[in-house]
């Protein structure tokens, strides 16, 4: 990869890190669907304004049904079920199972990309699963528990991720990464608009909970995609979803500093175990 690739990871996952920071400060206060559209529609207006300054042609006519899908699997489903997470687990556990994401890209890249599951992968996979078991079977009260379900909520919202990453390289490879970022983010928060009533924010909305929305979502969704779409252009899906090998020691960072999480042993040792698997899985050393 060239040195601007790497720094757009680099920042990437330092924003998207963060993200799980701004959930467990927002989602309590706003609910999980509430949180979830008002990051993507706050995200799209700003986005909006940029594409009219730079007169960026979005291409809603030609590539509407690809934003569609985009939006869906991409924002509207997995931001509601990290948000849902948000509610009962560390931010850091969030990050962690997030990092599976590649696996899922390599396994939809075989099917519709003809990438080969390799020997190496395959060992890959392995140590994925290890590294999720030790961190799902030591979260606080994960046994029988609420956490549970927050914790699935996770591995599907990572799920999705990695089915889109492929989509998006083989279905709207020749969309404009920046149109992709606006369009899939107001397709979402069309998607999500219909449920926001039925599960209106338990409160308090204080002026600090509104300033951490705002800036939660024109970083980690305005931002940040901004700069997603323009790495799945460069250099694929499954390499960009590398930036998931950065965000959980972000994400502990940023936890730590501002939550005040203890970061375990075990969280650490789930994390090698994950990270090193996925490093097998997309054929990195």
């Amino acid at each position: 990869m060239r040195a601007s690739d790497i720094f757009r990871l680099v920042l990437l996952a330092a924003i998207w890190g963060g993200s799980f920071v701004f959930l467990r400060v927002v989602a309590p206060a706003l609910g999980p669907i509430v949180t979830a559209d008002l990051r993507v529609l706050i995200a799209w207006a700003a986005l909006a304004i940029y594409s009219r300054a730079v007169g960026l042609n979005v291409g809603w006519r030609q590539f509407w049904q690809q934003y569609l899908i985009i939006g869906a699997f991409n924002a509207a489903l997995p931001f509601f079920l990290f948000a849902f997470a948000a509610l009962h687990i560390p931010a850091s556990y969030s990050a962690i199972l997030n990092a599976t994401s590649p696996f899922f890209a390599a396994l939809f890249a075989g099917l519709w990309l003809g990438e080969k599951i390799t020997l190496l992968k395959g060992l890959g996979f392995v140590f994925g699963i290890a590294g999720v078991g030790l961190v799902t079977g030591v979260a606080p009260g994960a046994a029988g528990s609420s956490a549970t379900w927050a914790m699935a909520a996770c591995l599907l919202a990572s799920l999705s991720y990695g089915y889109v990453g492929v989509y998006t390289k083989r279905f709207a490879a020749a969309a404009n990464p920046r149109a992709i970022a606006v369009g899939s983010q107001l397709m979402a928060g069309l998607l999500l608009l219909p449920f926001a009533p039925l599960a209106p924010p338990p409160g308090p909305v204080t002026p600090f909970i509104a300033v951490n929305m705002i800036l939660f979502a024109l970083l980690s969704s305005g931002v940040a995609f901004l700069l997603y779409y323009r790495l799945i252009a460069d250099i694929g899906p499954t390499k960009a979803l590398t930036v998931t090998f950065l965000m959980p020691a972000f994400t502990m960072i940023w936890a730590s500093l501002f939550l005040g999480e203890v970061v375990t042993a075990s969280m650490i040792i789930g994390c090698a175990l994950i990270l090193g698997g996925t490093a097998l899985v997309v054929g990195r050393r």
